[in-house]
């Protein structure tokens, strides 16, 4: 989950195991919900064939375009592919030059900094007119914690990793609340507008306009992040939004289904996908201990003591509190799943859960899946005496402990065996 924190007076971001809370999507589709509320940015055309990437340059002959990959994960311009081509942002000279990228870039991987060796798939690139920025700032609208509301996040150091920035020269981020129903004032707009160094009117007031609108869409859309980095001020005197990063909180699900639609899910875990539509909170590590957990606190104090152990996680999964027989064999299926499991380690606290659920549930997976994992569970709580007598007389090969400690131990040198 993407929070934000105060740290001397500037935000850090951190990732927290737990459900997923945004959606992000794809540049190009960024593009188009900025145009809708009337933010400029440079004319662009997304392409999901070679052809079709060399029709799109066409309409740039006058200016030149850039073609960029569209994978969910910072760091393109500096990626390779699996194929070996460089780079995941280029210039175009010539149509000709575009379908020939397009055709390296479409159906292969392309790994960042962010996406791990194993890489994200692009399946579309967008082509881009070339317009030459003579100053980049970086522009965020985003939830604080420390003032309860949104803020807007601006820097006149654009173009370049704003935790950087923010890291060396901390006066050099701007923080400003926002109302949270009435957003930003022109005033208020203006007055960063000026902080950052916009020279002339004009260009003062289109970045103040471009700042409403950012925090409008932030809230129309339930956004959790807008970003873009960069914002540029062309040698025309205009001011564009040149790249976007949007997150949209999942909750919101029900009431924003146009953004939804909008989804990838190419660009995600596949097991993570699969588990999300049994209403698991599941995310893929890269131990070899399964961990089937009720509880996000739960989850990660069971992390926690697998590593004091010298074990390795290779998953977070929170069955939650609803769970069932059905949803813990689901459960199962998707630890099974990754060949890289050595050992499963079931932990429940049986509050609103009922532990003889989880029992019903693992002595089902273990006869069905045919399960030759070994499985150490820890059951407390709701139903206690009747999930261990359950597995008593299941017959199966499941070690049961009532220490955390030891159950813990248990499974690290299981995995390891």
């Amino acid at each position: 989950m993407l929070t934000t924190l105060r740290k001397a007076g500037v935000f850090t971001r951190t990732v927290s195991a737990g459900q997923r809370r945004f959606l992000s999507i794809h540049e190009y589709q960024s593009v188009n919900l900025l145009n809708s509320y009337g933010i400029p940015t440079p004319k662009s055309l997304p392409a999901k064939t070679p052809q079709e990437a060399f029709e799109a340059a066409k309409q740039f002959a006058s200016t030149g375009c850039v073609i960029k990959a569209q994978v969910l994960a910072g760091g393109r311009g500096k990626g390779k592919f699996d194929n070996g081509f460089q780079g995941g942002v280029h210039k175009v000279e010539s149509p000709e030059q575009a379908k020939e990228y397009a055709g390296k870039m479409l159906g292969a991987k392309l790994i960042t900094k962010q996406t791990g060796a194993a890489g994200r798939v692009c399946n579309a690139v967008m082509l881009a007119e070339r317009r030459d920025p003579t100053h980049e700032y970086y522009v965020a609208v985003l939830n604080d914690r420390a003032t309860g509301g949104p803020v807007l996040v601006a820097s006149a150091q654009g173009g370049m990793n704003i935790e950087e920035v923010a890291a060396k020269d901390p006066d050099a981020i701007i923080t400003t609340p926002i109302n949270f129903k009435n957003g930003l004032s022109k005033e208020g707009a203006l007055e960063v507008a000026k902080k950052l160094g916009f020279k002339g009117e004009g260009a003062q007031q289109e970045a103040a306009d471009i700042f409403i609108n950012l925090y409008k869409i932030f809230k129309d859309k339930d956004a959790t992040q807008i970003e873009i980095n960069p914002m540029a001020e062309t040698a025309d005197g205009h001011v564009l939004c040149m790249d976007a990063k949007f997150g949209f909180d999942d909750n919101a699900e029900f009431r924003q289904k146009d953004v939804f639609a909008l989804r990838d899910i190419t660009q995600e875990e596949p097991s993570e996908v699969e588990a999300q539509k049994a209403n698991l909170n599941f995310i893929k590590l890269d131990g070899n201990i399964g961990c089937l957990v009720n509880g996000a606190g739960l989850a990660m104090a069971t992390m926690d003591v697998l590593a004091l152990h010298g074990g390795n996680p290779a998953n977070f999964l929170d069955v939650g509190g609803g769970a069932t027989p059905e949803t813990v064999k689901k459960a199962f299926e998707i630890l099974m799943a990754d060949s890289k499991v050595k050992s499963i380690f079931i932990n429940i606290f049986g509050g609103i859960m009922r532990c003889d659920y989880i029992a019903e549930g693992v002595i089902k997976a273990s006869k069905e899946l045919s399960m030759s994992i070994p499985l150490i569970v820890r059951l407390k709580g709701t139903k206690e005496a009747e999930a261990k007598q359950m597995i008593r007389e299941s017959g199966l090969k499941i070690i049961p402990f009532d220490d955390l400690d030891e159950a813990a131990e248990q499974a690290v040198q299981l995995a390891h065996a």
